[in-house]
């Protein structure tokens, strides 16, 4: 079992649920479900609850309910269509051109995949409903950690000084929520420590919701732990200057002004914090990559583990779903032999990425024998290639601890994708420095043992998004790059499925952000549909 910022149930998981509660969650609409009680002044009579509560804002990334995996603490809303990473995965990764899912029978998948998805959609929901809930739990976390609570309960001066970076760190999650919201939905129920209980929300779109994130990151920057030195698990200042660099490269986006010397400033301080590499590019996405060389390029995980952590989140997922239903290599990947009999396989677009100079480079995990690259029928799950990315193996030569419930991490944000926002950034005229940026280029190059050293005029737009997509992919980022590109709608790229045609077809502007849920508008009267839907 690994050993991390503590989570389970007689930490984390007690305190996520105790705090899920109409207290908290009514400033945002949230329906918890009704077996919960509020946090009571009893919890806190000891001074260990507060990091037990902080833990519990981390918990809502990886687990959904307090009965094991299938367990949801949100009424009405299924664990499979609302785990946090699951749900990013799924909006950022399955909607665009690197996956596929085979059981469209599955809540939300078919329409996702063939971008059909209409406000209905379960997985919106899920999505919608856990972002707010993370930040209803952040807010109830500041509320109950004021200098006066604290000074009426006696709090200790050494606890005080901890509960200063604990509010930092929750203050920090709750961002890094309306991060998601922004991008995937355009706007967002409001609510912050003052907002009155049981208050109607106001809605932030963008240009306010960028506002907040942007100032709130910034003022509580200094307040985090420097990066590498909290406990695993845990964000420190690197998180928050991931997100600012990550706003500031999607700025034209979001706020329609280009950033690209601030993405490059957060960048600089990123690597600056004093990541390096993993030795090999695969260790990031095995069991033991808390520990392995991944533990100095991992920026900010979503934890899992077999045994406290059991749940349905995107490791478990990718790795139990991408063992081939011909191949059935389960056992080198440290699953049941079957694995999931082949739910996940590879889009044709993204597999020729890695022809020609790519095909010994070693992010290059395709299996492609006896498959042909083409999906005509996505239920036939003998089509189409799968891949062998993520793994419950360790660098070591074991296995995670269960064959179900992987030990694996999901690297949330990583080194490698800072070198390559530092390249894009330069490139869009954000400055920096070209010599800097071609050598964090090769780095990753290098690093894959691919022979091919790129030169200058290597070194374009075009060629930053396909290498994104070989370095990134399954890691719940390409949705929000292909927008960037312009060619997530519309028709200059198509892929197979898109707009529900084999052949990939057009589709309309609006799909750049999602609809918001219907359930979601109608606890809410104040919350809008976006425009087209």
């Amino acid at each position: 079992m690994k050993t991390r910022f503590k989570m389970h149930k007689t930490i984390g998981i007690i305190c996520l649920f105790i705090v899920t509660l109409t207290s908290c969650t009514d400033d945002l609409n949230i329906t918890p479900n009704d077996d919960q009680t509020i946090l009571s002044e009893e919890l806190f009579t000891n001074e260990a609850a507060y990091k037990q509560v902080l833990a519990g804002i981390y918990a809502n990334l990886a687990l959904t309910g307090t009965d094991g995996a299938t367990s949801s603490n949100l009424k009405n809303i299924d664990a499979g269509t609302s785990q946090f990473g699951r749900v990013l995965l799924y909006t950022q990764t399955l909607a665009a051109d690197q996956m596929i899912w085979s059981y469209e029978n599955d809540p939300g998948t078919r329409e996702l995949q063939r971008n059909i998805w209409t406000a209905q959609n379960p997985l919106l929901l899920g999505m919608f409903s856990r972002a707010h809930l993370s930040v209803a739990l952040a807010n109830n976390f500041l509320r109950e950690t004021t200098d006066d609570k604290l000074s009426s309960r006696n709090v200790s001066e050494a606890t005080r000084n901890d509960i200063a970076v604990y509010r930092a760190e929750a203050r920090l999650m709750r961002a890094m929520a309306y991060y998601y919201l922004m991008d995937l939905f355009g706007k967002a129920n409001f609510a912050d420590e003052t907002t009155p209980i049981n208050s109607q929300p106001e809605v932030y779109n963008r240009g306010l919701l960028f506002a907040f994130i942007e100032s709130e990151l910034k003022e509580i920057e200094n307040l985090l732990v420097p990066a590498r030195q909290n406990e695993y698990g845990r964000a420190d200042r690197a998180v928050a200057q991931m997100i600012l660099a990550k706003i500031y490269l999607n700025a034209e986006v979001y706020v329609g002004e280009p950033k690209y010397a601030e993405c490059i400033a957060y960048c600089d301080q990123i690597i600056g914090g004093g990541y390096t590499l993993a030795d090999d590019y695969l260790h990031n996405f095995m069991a033991d990559n808390n520990t392995n060389s991944a533990r100095n390029e991992i920026i900010f995980p979503i934890v899992s583990d077999g045994v406290t952590t059991q749940n349905y989140g995107p490791t478990t997922v990718m790795i139990n779903g991408s063992v081939g239903s011909i191949e059935k290599n389960g056992d080198e990947v440290g699953v049941g032999t079957e694995g999931w009999g082949g739910a996940l396989r590879v889009r044709k677009q993204f597999a020729t990425l890695f022809e020609g100079a790519f095909a010994n480079d070693d992010r290059n995990t395709l299996i492609s024998a006896d498959r042909p690259i083409d999906i005509a029928d996505i239920s036939d799950r003998d089509t189409g290639y799968i891949i062998q990315k993520y793994s419950n193996a360790t660098s070591t030569g074991g296995f995670g601890v269960d064959k179900t419930f992987v030990d694996t991490d999901f690297p949330l944000y990583r080194l490698a994708d800072v070198y390559l926002m530092y390249a894009e950034a330069h490139l869009r005229g954000g400055g920096g420095n070209a010599t800097t940026a071609l050598g964090y280029l090769n780095a990753l190059r290098a690093r894959a043992n691919n022979p091919v050293v790129l030169t200058s005029g290597d070194m374009t737009l075009d060629f930053i998004l396909d290498e994104r997509s070989r370095e990134l992919h399954w890691e719940a980022h390409r949705r929000q790059d292909l927008i960037r590109y312009g060619r997530f709608t519309g028709g200059n790229y198509n892929w197979a499925w898109k707009g529900n045609g084999s052949n990939g077809i057009a589709l309309p502007a609006h799909f750049n952000v999602f609809p918001i849920p219907v359930g979601s508008m109608a606890a809410n009267p104040n919350l809008t549909q976006n425009t087209g839907y």
